[in-house]
């Protein structure tokens, strides 16, 4: 059977670019941003956006385009006979991990987006009512596992539709969504009093907050970002390679989702900073910012039932448009690794990622004194870093030295794959860039993950 393709090249870009679109851009990069330096950051952020996350992406856009296959099977189609294939075995569990975790926290954002619209959180809220409604979720395995299995089923049923009918059909309209709400809030921002003092901190040059966080410590903040918000390394890009068509060059359409990806990070900061400097509020990092922080400042907001509600619908599209494109990845993995129809590979693999769920659930209250990695580290925590620390980093060195080595794929099949189609071109001169530069900072990403945690 024909394999499926997009039905439109704007399908492609808005899925892709979906599945990299996440929860990360929204609680993490502003924050790091106002933290890092400001403007200072969000240059050397891109840059090495540009240079490192870009062109690692066109690999694993590559690989799957030129295999038509999900990583389950695109190892043994380019190099038939070799041992490549035996990585797969550890960076599919990845996807698997990363949506036992990502699921849960999906399920807040769907709690959250209720509870906010329907205005039962109240008014007038500090961040300490903030933090105890949001300690209240997490005490309750019961509300968490609900909100969760909804949408983990709902997600995989949108699977089962296939590519055309099911992804795509569901996928692009939420991600035109996401954005015409995104830019909604970012206009209301400009009619915030905090309006001017938020953007201040937020993207004026500030190498007072650079010299005080440490400058090699924003550096390796801005390649960190870079590198995991495009969530390269287990192959849930490579999926949609394998759909696309060959009317334009890979760099062209990974061009497309990283500027895609970037300006949803940029403009997140827009509606979060003067947000909080309106109403006193002082921002914080990860899931405090966003359940604690945003909703304290809602909750004092002229009309916040609304404005809080609409933020969180768009928190909620972001979520479930990575969650939908990951289940795509696991399910098309499944289908070529055994052989098994579509609609069994869904209610399988949807049972699979409930059960590795439960573990993250009710490690916030059953489990609570189960601290796997030590501290006050989570059961969530350890999965988040077996998957970001590791599975991301190898996998991605997986991809480069399958490109680069004549015992892979080889540079020259990537060449000529990437630079098929219209649109920009990846120069041949870029060889030894891919072969020395690449691994190495890929490796330093890796040092630099284990001594933040450990060190």
């Amino acid at each position: 059977m024909a394999r499926e393709e997009f039905t439109s090249r704007l399908g492609f870009l808005l899925i892709s670019a979906g599945c990299s679109i996440g929860l990360g851009n929204v609680w993490r990069f502003p924050y790091i941003t106002g933290q890092y330096g400001g403007a200072i950051f969000v240059l050397i952020y891109i840059g090495f956006l540009l240079l490192f996350g870009l062109p690692i992406l066109t690999m694993e856009i590559a690989v799957g385009r030129a295999s038509r296959r999900s990583l389950g099977r695109s190892f043994e189609v380019l190099k038939p006979g070799s041992k490549w294939y035996l990585n797969k075995f550890w960076m599919i569990p990845g996807n698997y991990i990363l949506m036992a975790f990502y699921s849960l926290v999906t399920g807040w954002m769907l709690y959250y987006t209720i509870k906010m619209a329907s205005g039962s959180f109240g008014s007038n809220l500090d961040q300490g009512q903030a933090g105890a409604y949001f300690n209240e979720l997490l005490a309750s395995p019961w509300i968490q596992f609900v909100c969760a299995f909804v949408l983990i089923v709902g997600s995989f049923a949108v699977c089962a539709f296939g590519l055309r009918r099911g992804v795509e059909r569901i996928n692009k309209p939420m991600m035109v969504l996401l954005f015409i709400l995104l830019i909604f809030l970012a206009c209301r921002s400009f009619m915030l009093p905090g309006f001017e003092a938020g953007m201040e901190y937020y993207l004026m040059p500030n190498f007072d907050n650079m010299q005080r966080e440490g400058v090699l410590n924003a550096i390796s903040a801005a390649m960190g970002q870079a590198f995991f918000t495009l969530s390269i390394g287990v192959g849930s890009i490579q999926i949609f390679g394998s759909y696309m068509r060959k009317d334009y060059t890979i760099g062209s359409e990974a061009t497309f989702i990283t500027v895609l990806d970037t300006f949803v990070a940029l403009l997140a900061g827009v509606v979060i900073f003067p947000a909080c400097f309106s109403y006193a509020v002082e921002p914080g990092q990860g899931p405090g910012l966003i359940f604690v922080t945003l909703v304290s400042v809602f909750s004092n907001m002229e009309y916040g039932a609304l404005w809080g509600g609409i933020f969180f619908l768009f928190m909620l599209f972001a979520a479930v448009t990575t969650l939908i494109g990951v289940f795509e990845n696991i399910i098309a993995i499944s289908m070529e690794v055994f052989g098994i129809s579509r609609l069994r590979a869904v209610v399988v693999n949807c049972v699979v990622i409930v059960l590795l769920g439960l573990p993250c659930l009710l490690g916030y209250n059953v489990l609570s004194d189960v601290h796997p990695m030590g501290g006050d580290r989570t059961i969530l925590d350890t999965y988040d870093f077996v998957l970001s620390n590791n599975i991301l980093p190898f996998g991605a060195m997986c991809y480069i030295l399958f490109v680069v080595l004549k015992q892979g794929w080889g540079f020259e099949n990537y060449f000529k794959e990437v630079n098929t189609g219209a649109g920009l071109k990846v120069p041949h001169a870029a060889v030894w860039y891919y072969r020395i530069v690449l691994p190495v900072v890929i490796f330093a990403l890796f040092i630099q993950g284990y001594i933040s945690i450990f060190g």
